[in-house]
This record gives structure tokens, sequence and C-alpha cells, in this order.
């Protein structure tokens, strides 16, 4: 505990602050460094990530010209080689915005009921529930995803392009009147499909950061709501989601920064082309995870120096995502915006 120095002032003499006594126990001295020494250390290894793949970014650049960043297709062993990320930008784009429009409102609505609806009884289970689905490995979602969902997810995609084909993402060119094998060829391993495998791991995270905060909401302003002879319904709407506003953004921040990185799920579920297309029922992308992984065991050095400048693109990305998404969920818990 801080304090001055006892003892009274000499008369006739000015106050002259003192030094402050910390009073720190050796034991809180040790805690404090072992604290700063390791988050020094994160900075460290993060920071030389970043500059190990921007190094690698440079001779990239020097290469292939600045056309990296807005070529299409990945073909470095042309005699003249066409290699860029443009069209796993894109498609790295699409399927996050694909899984974060559908795990976000899961997530908040699972968020709901744990905090608002759900007895005492089961809230411990449905927790640890939504725990150990953050726990499972991305590759049982991506055998899952294929196996399983993928069959069921085109039936979907194609019952989407039949009756909404006219907004251009849920349009697919096929013929109506093909085989089935054909017709069901046109869906398989699309942008859709692996948002929708990819919202599954991005759910626990969401969820775990919006329903933190809303069980932090002012039991006060509820009470004072209740009061008011206001339903459940209304005290969430008044009290809990303007408290929690920024933990809804800020947990889609983080689930769009755990979207956008996913590489094994998405290399299993996806068809691996390279378009320029925003119709995500339609067979065939890429993302850069997914290209770094199944370019990386064969590439060349300049092929894998390529592949090491697109992951650079990524990390920055990702990092920028994930240094907003703490800024709001930090803000989240100040509690200011509640309003009655």
């Amino acid at each position: 505990m801080t304090a001055f120095a006892a003892g009274p002032p000499s008369s006739g003499q000015e106050d002259v602050p003192r030094s402050l006594d910390r009073g720190l126990l050796p034991s809180d001295r040790v805690f404090f460094g072992v604290s700063r020494s390791i988050g020094a250390l994160v900075l460290l290894i993060t920071g030389s990530i970043g500059l190990f793949l921007f190094l690698q970014l440079i001779p990239t650049i020097k290469r292939y010209g600045w056309h990296f960043f807005a070529q299409s297709q990945w073909e470095p062993y042309r005699t003249v080689p066409k290699v860029g990320i443009s069209a796993a930008l894109l498609g790295t784009f699409e399927v996050a915005l694909v899984a974060i429009l559908i795990a976000v409102p899961v997530g908040m609505l699972t968020a709901l009921y744990i905090t608002e609806y759900a007895p005492r009884w089961l809230r411990g289970p449905l927790i640890s529930m939504i725990d150990l689905m953050a726990a499972i490995p991305s590759i049982i979602y991506g055998l899952w995803g294929f196996f399983l969902l993928e069959p069921y997810a085109a039936n979907v995609s194609r019952w989407l392009s039949e009756y909404l084909g006219w907004f251009p993402p849920f349009h697919v060119d096929t013929d109506a009147h093909a085989a089935v094998v054909q017709f069901a060829s046109s869906y398989d391993g699309s942008v859709f499909i692996a948002g929708v495998v990819v919202s599954l791991m991005v759910t626990p995270i969401a969820c775990s950061v919006m329903r933190g905060v809303f069980a932090l909401a002012p039991a006060g302003e509820r009470e004072a709501a209740l009061a008011l002879g206001v339903t459940r319904w209304a005290v969430i709407r008044t009290v809990v989601l303007p408290f929690g506003r920024g933990a809804i953004i800020g947990g889609t921040m983080l689930g769009l920064g755990r979207a956008l990185g996913e590489t094994i799920a998405v290399l299993l579920v996806i068809s691996v082309e390279f378009p320029i297309s925003i119709h995500i029922l339609q067979t065939g992308t890429v993302t850069i995870s997914s290209l770094i992984a199944s370019k990386f065991s064969e590439a060349s050095p300049a092929e894998l120096s390529a592949l090491l400048a697109a992951g650079c693109v990524l990390f920055l990305i990702t990092l920028l995502v994930n240094m907003i998404a703490a800024l709001f969920i930090t803000r989240s818990r100040s509690g200011t915006a509640t309003e009655i």
C-alpha cells in the first residue's frame, strides 16, 4: 500500500513532496517481473513473425511486381509466371462473411438464452458444451463437413439458387434440366458450404465473449426495468443488449479473425479453384490459408516466397481485426452505453 512518509512539516518551510514508497513485497516484485517478461516475450514473438513474413514479401514484389495483389491466377511454372492473391483474398473474405452471418446470430441468441432464460441447473452443462465445441480440432470439423454436411448443404444451395437466383450471390451458372449428378456437382465445394463449416468453429468464440458481458449487465438496472412492469424481452432489449453492444461487435470481430485464418477445415471442403466471383453457391473457391496449405509441400523457392508473402497479408489482416476486437471488448465492460 502506497503512502507518504509521515512527519509534520517544518515551520516557515515549504512543503516538499516526498517520494512514494511502493511497498511491494518480494513475491509481488517477482510476479510483476515475470508478468512483464511474458508480455514482452509475446510482443517479441509476434513482431518476429511479422518481420519474417514482411522480409518474404519484399522479394515477391520485386519478382512479380504489384500485380501480385491484383492477379487472380496462381501459375508460377509458366514461361511468363502469373502469381497473385486477388482470388484468394476474395475467397477468404467470402468464406469469413458467410461464417459470420451464420455464427453471430446463433452465438448471440445462445448467449442470451444461457444468461436470461436457461434454468440454473442447465447453464453449467450448456457452457461446458459450448467450450467443448471450441476445443474440437479443425480437421474434425472438416471431415464432418466433407462426409456428412456437404450432401445436404448442396441440396440447400440448389434450393436457394432455384428460388433466389435473381439475387447475384445466389446465382449459379448451370442447366436446371441437366442430369442430377451434373447438377449436384455445381454446388459441391462452394463458399457457402465452407462458410457453414467455419461458422460452427466461430460460434463458440462469439458466444463466450457475448455471454461473459451479458452476465455483467447491472442488476440494479434490470430490477428497475422489471419494477416498471416490462417483460423479460424488454429488459433484454433496453438493458442487456445496450450494455453488451461492444461485446457483440467485439465477439463478431474475434470470430472474423478466427474465420479468416481457418485452414484445414476449408481445404477439406472446398474445390480449389481461382475464380473472381461473387456466386457463393457455385463450386470452386480458394482462401489464402488453403492456398498456402495446398501448395507449400511442393513449392519452388520463388513460389515458397510468394506463399509466405500471401501469409504476410493474411497476418496483417488478422492482426488488425483482432486489435479492433480487443478495443471493442475492453470498452464494452464499462457499461456506459446502458440506457433505460
